[in-house]
């Protein structure tokens, strides 16, 4: 089994523990998950199966929507509603004075490329050791901003003290930490209360699987899992001879004497080497190779071997 299997990761579980179950399900310990979720969140969790583990890092690049529920009023140190309730507001304000229309004044403070803050209960290492770790211990947590992008953060509605929400976001960006944020601008602080991804790259609900249905191995690999040669459909393909093929194999140069169709052209590889342009090779059989890039002289360079 090559490819990837999307779950709907139910809420109360760790990435780590869906993993874990479809490792049992499918009797393989090739499995890894692209984009963790909070246990606390719901939704779209594509994982890698088999030889797709080595794609895992250009499966993960693209764009995520999430929708949630933001509660006002409350600040956690884990900037969601599974933390502990901190000792005070930074305002005087509640939720309940805040209107709809000055939640989306201030949501589009949020909307654009700017460096977002980390929320010190995060996976991210500091000198080896996960942030949260330190967190536990009530540790500093010296976490540096990373620039992310948010293309779309739509206010839904406005319920009491609870704001719905969707936004569309660059992958390692922290819903908890734009509902912290929120909260702040605010003056009445926030945290994030519930939380589903809608999307992750390209994969979407549709092409979900449940943790129940896990059970049914051939039907999974029949109807669920999106095969290895089916992935990354947005690059060129060209397909190698069997002289090239043995190239790809041991990871040397491929160059026009290797492929069998198409022929290289400047517009699928282009002549400029500083230009780090993606192609899927393939064997005359339809089998996926590897992923190359672009190189001088209309050469591919093999960097992912999957053989």
């Amino acid at each position: 089994m090559d490819g990837v299997l999307v779950v709907d990761k139910p809420k109360g579980l760790t990435s780590h523990d869906v993993v874990s179950r479809v490792r049992r399900a499918l009797g393989t310990k090739r499995v890894g998950h692209v984009g963790t979720l909070d246990p606390m969140a719901t939704g779209v969790l594509p994982l890698v199966i088999g030889r797709a583990t080595r794609l895992a890092t250009l499966l993960s690049v693209g764009p995520k929507t999430y929708a949630a529920v933001i509660r006002l009023g409350i600040v956690t140190d884990t900037y969601d509603v599974t933390g502990s309730v901190m000792s005070s507001a930074p305002g005087k304000t509640t939720g309940a004075d805040i209107t709809l229309d000055a939640i989306k004044a201030a949501s589009r403070r949020f909307v654009g490329t700017f460096h977002q803050q980390p929320p010190p209960f995060s996976a991210k290492k500091i000198r080896g050791v996960r942030a949260y770790r330190l967190a536990r211990r009530r540790q500093p947590v010296p976490l540096s901003p990373v620039e992310i992008t948010v293309h779309e953060f739509e206010i839904q509605s406005l319920e009491l003290d609870r704001v719905y929400c969707r936004v569309s976001c660059s992958p390692g960006f922290y819903m908890r930490a734009l509902a912290h944020d929120l909260g702040q601008t605010l003056g009445c602080g926030a945290c994030l209360e519930s939380l589903r991804r809608e999307q992750s790259g390209p994969f979407t609900p549709d092409q979900a699987v449940s943790l129940t249905q896990l059970g049914d191995r051939s039907s999974l690999t029949e109807q669920s899992l999106i095969s290895i040669g089916n992935l990354l459909p947005e690059l060129p393909t060209v397909v190698v001879t069997e002289s090239g093929l043995q190239r790809v194999v041991h990871g040397n140069v491929i160059t026009h004497a290797d492929i069998k169709i198409p022929p290289l052209r400047p517009s699928v590889i282009g002549n400029n080497p500083e230009e780090v342009n993606k192609v899927k090779l393939y064997d005359q059989n339809g089998t996926l190779l590897a992923i190359a890039e672009a190189g001088p002289g209309e050469t591919l360079h093999p960097r992912i071997v999957l053989v």
